[in-house]
């Protein structure tokens, strides 16, 4: 199954070591880390057992605040997303909302800074998963 929007790489590395290579690379851009949500921690809190699935938000101003001025509704969707998971064969995978999707969704078409976001992540990713 597919999401709509959604772009999924499959990883070389694990979920820990996938996630902190994202993490890495996003530092290294000169974005800022605003949370990293364990989703499968938060279930063992509650008794429940999930595969290792984890969460970074991240972005900065400078990219998402001209999106948010051409259409605030698009702050639904910003700043970015990461979700770094492990399947029941053991596979890790990154998932991310294309931003032009994003775009588009928010009614904004091919917005330059979209596709300037979509090509930042492209490289996140590929360093995260390669």
């Amino acid at each position: 199954m597919t999401a709509e929007g959604l772009i999924t790489l499959k990883s070389s590395a694990g979920p820990q070591e996938t996630l902190d290579r994202l993490a890495a690379a996003i530092a290294e851009k000169g974005m800022a880390i605003f949370a990293r949500i364990d989703h499968a921690a938060g279930a063992v809190e509650v008794g429940l057992a999930l595969a290792p699935t984890a969460l970074l938000i991240f972005g900065n101003a400078k990219g998402g605040t001209p999106l948010m001025q051409a259409t605030q509704t698009i702050g639904i969707d910003l700043p970015l997303k990461a979700l770094v998971w492990q399947d029941p064969s053991g596979q890790t995978f990154l998932s991310y909302n294309d931003p032009l999707w994003l775009a588009q969704r928010h009614g904004l078409g091919t917005a330059p800074v979209a596709e300037t976001m979509a090509a930042a992540l492209k490289t996140l990713a590929a360093k995260a998963t390669g």
